[in-house]
């Protein structure tokens, strides 16, 4: 019972810290005040579960726990939690601790699910099924967020030929204006772009313990970081202004393609990318 119950605290730790890596994201695409402010106290609550966690661990061991790998991960991802605090509270330092907690989110993922970890097969094939539920529900959000994404970029291309033709109608007063429509549709490739790197971490951590000779090559694999290199694009040239209006539209509606093709081709072609395994 005591297992089950710090393993539900571990799950816990994991979603307050995905949680807090997606304010500080927030923050870096937008420098939102309050979004850094509850990413920081989340990462707050993060820390004090990580250090009751680690004395425990220091407890039951009767020493440090760093002798193997895994044990060195979860002190690695604690050192990781504790100086992104520090630096935010104390150097402010812009950021540097989005980025530091995406490899402590990394990290103790590793940990959390790592084999020699889980007390019992039980409890191993359990959490094991968790992860990959998280992985899917992650994925599943952020594929619905770039759905909204471009659809808000089709209206806003549907709107740029009405003006362009000077089609004025009902039609032209129903659909927002191509601000409105720009901005929701970065909104959303903000909110997505986070949640399928998460889904992406999680994903790969499932496959490495369920898939025999695990392979980044696998398509699905290298389709999902294709995507997301391709977000990124989107949001940078957004963010530096280098691209706007009808042309960042066709650029969203040509990542959102790539999204159907990673969806549909490169799962198909994906040799371990089964849900039922």
């Amino acid at each position: 019972m005591v297992d089950v119950y710090m393993t539900r605290m571990y799950e816990l730790m994991i979603i307050l810290y995905a949680a807090s890596t997606f304010a500080y994201f927030i923050d870096f695409i937008y420098n939102n005040r309050k979004a850094k402010q509850f990413a920081f106290w989340l990462l707050a609550i993060v820390w004090i579960l990580q250090t009751i966690f680690l004395f425990i661990q220091m407890i039951v061991t009767g020493r440090f726990p760093v002798l193997s790998i895994t044990e060195g991960l979860y002190f690695y991802a604690w050192v990781l939690v504790t100086l992104s605090l520090f630096v935010q509270k104390f150097l402010k330092i812009e950021f540097i601790v989005f980025f530091t907690n995406i490899l402590g989110f990394i990290a103790i993922v590793i940990h959390t699910f790592a084999p020699n970890r889980m007390a019992t097969n039980v409890m191993a094939d359990q959490l094991v099924s968790e992860l990959l539920f998280i992985h899917i529900t992650m994925a599943i959000l952020s594929y619905g967020a770039f759905t909204l994404s471009f659809i808000f970029s089709i209206l806003y291309l549907i709107q740029y030929d009405l003006l362009k033709r000077k089609k004025w109608g009902k039609t032209l007063l129903r659909i927002q204006d191509l601000s409105k429509l720009e901005h929701l549709a970065f909104i959303l490739s903000v909110i997505g772009l986070p949640l399928l790197l998460f889904s992406l971490i999680l994903g790969i951590q499932w496959a490495y313990l369920k898939i025999p000779n695990m392979t980044w090559f696998d398509s699905k694999v290298l389709g999902s970081f294709i995507v997301i290199i391709v977000y990124c694009i989107y949001l940078f040239v957004k963010m530096r202004k280098e691209m706007y209006g009808k042309n960042l539209a066709l650029f969203n509606v040509a990542s959102f393609l790539i999204v159907l093709i990673n969806f549909f081709l490169f799962g198909r072609l994906s040799s371990f990318h089964d849900w039922n395994n």
